[in-house]
């Protein structure tokens, strides 16, 4: 993996078996030579585990899954969905904030920054961490998987019930792929991506999140403040 990321604490036992794997070792020469190169990588070194950095495996709540991050200048900080402060929010982020009104009176917010969420244990990953500048999907199968599915399996492994709200064939394909995931005592709720493309049949009016809040209410680990 990239020398300049370091693992947060809470995170090394699970990652430290699949760091040392050829594939990780392989991503790391990977973005090596793309930066070598002179290739605009984001979001920048020293961002790409904010997920995992603003979400300590023992603070975990929900999973949110994303496919990779946003390939425009600015715009990704290591956080699926979510914008740096003073970009313009996404078509999907977007659609997301519209299901929140819709579902929970919650005001359309003027950024698209999700920081708040992962502060109170929404684990915002994406399956790939990084991606080159305009081109989307270009770091996808170099590595990143084996990294986020051992994230994945290992909120799928506490005893912890969490809310899994996957979103779109990707990331459902991605997190239930993990044994049991199913059947076990987390709660996994499924819709179309809230992209403009898919968002119409199915995302929009899912009700996820007063969903997941109910949940997490019954099971004594408290409501998430949606309000970004």
């Amino acid at each position: 993996m990239a020398q300049a990321e370091a693992v947060p604490e809470s995170w090394r036992e699970v990652l430290a078996p699949v760091l040392a794997t050829p594939e990780a070792r392989r991503l790391g020469g990977f973005l090596a030579a793309a930066e070598a190169a002179g290739k605009a990588i984001y979001p920048p070194r020293g961002t790409r585990l904010a997920a995992l950095e603003l979400t300590p495996l023992d603070k975990v709540k929900v999973v949110i899954l994303g496919q990779d991050p946003y390939h425009g200048a600015g715009q990704a900080h290591g956080l699926s969905f979510s914008v740096q402060p003073g970009v313009r929010v996404p078509p999907s982020l977007g659609n997301i904030y519209k299901e929140l009104a819709a579902d929970l009176g919650l005001p359309i917010p003027d950024h698209g920054n999700l920081t708040h969420w992962a502060k109170q244990g929404v684990l915002l990953l994406n399956a790939a961490l990084t991606v080159e500048d305009g081109q989307p999907a270009s770091h996808q199968g170099r590595g990143w998987e084996v990294i986020t599915d051992a994230v994945v399996a290992a909120v799928a492994a506490k005893q912890e019930p969490c809310v899994f709200l996957l979103w779109g064939s990707h990331a459902q394909k991605k997190a239930l792929s993990v044994a049991d995931l199913k059947h076990s005592r987390h709660l996994v709720l499924t819709a179309p991506h809230p992209s403009p493309l898919s968002a119409h049949r199915g995302f929009l009016g899912c009700r996820h999140f007063s969903k997941a809040n109910a949940f997490l209410e019954a099971q004594g680990r408290g409501a998430i403040d949606w309000r970004p």
